[in-house]
């Protein structure tokens, strides 16, 4: 996953990171950071959710569901059934990214 980070501008690093180190905070232990579909990826028990580097935004991949649990707070954002997109130019949403894995991390667990 550093790998991956580093290959990008250093604005675009800061943002990967955080994004990472938002996710790896509210997963429990035992979840694998790997890259999946050339995507990093966080892995418990299954896929959790995908992150991806593009030239103007972030590409966050959490499955279907969470994006309508979550479309009221996503409203301001892109997105298809799968994947929304986080502009570079607005705050990242960390709280909604947190919010959004844990969601997964309950969805996982049933």
């Amino acid at each position: 996953m550093e790998e991956y980070i580093n290959t990008f501008p250093e604005a675009t690093q800061k943002i990967l990171r955080e994004v990472r180190d938002a996710i790896r905070s509210v997963v429990p232990e035992g979840t694998e950071e790997i890259m999946a579909y050339g995507m990093p990826t966080f892995k418990y028990k299954k896929n959790l959710v995908h992150f991806a580097a593009w030239n103007n935004h972030l590409g966050f991949y959490p499955t279907p569901k969470p994006l309508v649990v979550f479309q009221e707070r996503l409203n301001a954002f892109e997105g298809s059934k799968g994947a929304v997109k986080f502009p570079y130019h607005l705050p990242m949403p960390l709280e909604l990214i947190k919010d959004i894995t844990r969601f997964r991390v309950e969805e996982v667990d049933k």
